[in-house]
């Protein structure tokens, strides 16, 4: 019987809980596989000083604070580079496809940023490569789109992919407490690191969307390419007017085909209640995918954790392992498509869609003429005005819904408002996606 040996690097959550799952389910593991899977060598900065307990499962491997000697060590087959970022993990990757072995990373800014030519280098060494921890943790995606709905053209995914934003923004709608006090909330739990700027401001998601694009697509995305805003502006008064409307608030990815091209975006959005992602909470995601023939599917699942992201680890170790044995590493691109095309990135500006302005203003009559002489001249109808009651008329919010209209024409307009001496901050402009 053979044997695939794996060198893990980086004991983190991910590590921990993908070394806890070798473990615990190496017998089902050996008889799905028909072979061992069996760690080899592991490694972590802190390995000597505080290891962690998941390490002590697996006494009598090679035990190393320097990751060279695991994608040099003779024995390993599979490195799984579990330690984050672009630099050291960037040179962990590269150096194991030198030496030979394939690669499994969970790693969604590498693979976002670098992973085209990565897999470019795996071709050329003839080693396997696979990411499917890289986005939305527990849930398949990548499976799906790479194979599960392959033969389908995608014609657009909308996701909830930051599990951090989404338990922060369902708390603020359920207990109607602000962002800041979620937020504090959520990094005494650990579900949000002491700087939350990947999250919040929607960094993370966007490197998951850019991997995203290119499985559906086909297409490199620079994650800088793809329009961003944050949360940090949503608050509890936008919940209160969003369910006034039938909507509530999330982080959402987007990718959809316009007749310019394709339109990728990460932002805060009105969802209709009675859409499938408006009902997403806490810290889980979920991906919602439009194809042209087989219609619409949806996955969901836990986003991110030890557990979920572990489990999506060792699936894809097992496949790796699998394919070593069978001697198929171009089995399917990790990317889902042969070789990815340039991305010709589309403005926002083109998006068409119903908008939500929210205001804070000192009070005073013609306030609401003033704002509409406004959005006419920018050729923009309002669809409603409203208010709720508020006994404080030097910091009054309302909202005015708009009829569908154009980024470009809403930027316009809010470009214009910007001299207004009543607005105490800039309108908050969501747009409100269609109901899905």
């Amino acid at each position: 019987m053979p044997q695939i040996h794996v060198g893990l690097i980086g004991l983190g959550n991910v590590g921990s809980g993908t070394l806890a799952i070798l473990h615990d389910n190496a017998r089902q593991i050996r008889e799905k596989l028909g072979f061992d899977l069996t760690v080899r060598a592991i490694c972590s900065r802190s390995l000597d000083r505080h290891p962690p307990a998941a390490a002590a499962l697996f006494p009598d491997v090679l035990r190393t604070t320097d990751w060279r000697e695991v994608v040099s060590h003779p024995d390993v087959q599979i490195v799984a580079e579990l330690v984050g970022g672009t630099t050291v993990a960037a040179d962990i990757v590269r150096e194991a496809i030198r030496n030979g072995k394939s690669v499994v990373t969970a790693n969604k800014e590498l693979m976002a940023a670098q992973g085209a030519e990565i897999w470019d280098q795996a071709i050329r060494a003839r080693i396997c490569l696979a990411m499917e921890a890289s986005v939305a943790g527990g849930i398949p995606i990548h499976a799906v789109l790479r194979e599960g709905i392959s033969g389908d053209r995608v014609e657009a995914l909308f996701g909830i992919l930051n599990g951090t934003c989404n338990y922060i923004l369902t708390e603020m709608e359920t207990r109607g407490e602000p962002l800041d006090t979620i937020l504090a909330e959520a990094q005494r739990l650990g579900y949000a690191e002491a700087d939350p700027s990947a999250d919040i401001d929607g960094y993370d998601a966007r490197s998951k969307l850019a991997l995203l694009a290119a499985l559906a697509y086909g297409v490199r995305v620079t994650p800088s390419d793809i329009y961003l805003e944050g949360i940090r502006r949503i608050s509890p008064m936008d919940f209160s007017y969003a369910h006034r409307l039938g909507h509530t608030i999330r982080l959402v990815g987007s990718a959809h085909q316009t007749p310019d091209g394709l339109l990728l975006a990460v932002r805060p959005a009105l969802l209709a209640r009675s859409a499938i992602l408006a009902h997403v909470g806490g810290a889980y995601n979920a991906v919602w995918v439009k194809g042209v023939h087989g219609g619409d599917t949806f996955y969901y699942g836990k986003g991110a954790g030890p557990g979920p992201t572990g489990v999506a680890v060792v699936s894809d170790l097992m496949r790796v392992a699998r394919e070593i044995v069978n001697g198929s590493p171009e089995r399917v691109s990790p990317f889902a498509h042969d070789r990815l095309r340039e991305y010709a990135p589309i403005s926002i500006s083109r998006q068409v869609r119903p908008y939500y302005l929210r205001f804070r203003v000192v009070d005073r009559p013609g306030i609401i003429a003033s704002l509409a002489t406004i959005l006419a001249r920018a050729h923009i109808s309002l669809e409603a005005v409203l208010q709720e009651p508020c006994p404080n008329k030097q910091d009054l919010p309302f909202v005015i819904t708009l009829e569908p209209t154009s980024e470009a024409a809403v930027r316009q307009a809010l470009d214009q408002m910007s001299g207004l001496d009543f607005l105490l901050e800039p309108p908050l402009a969501l747009p409100m996606e269609p109901s899905f």
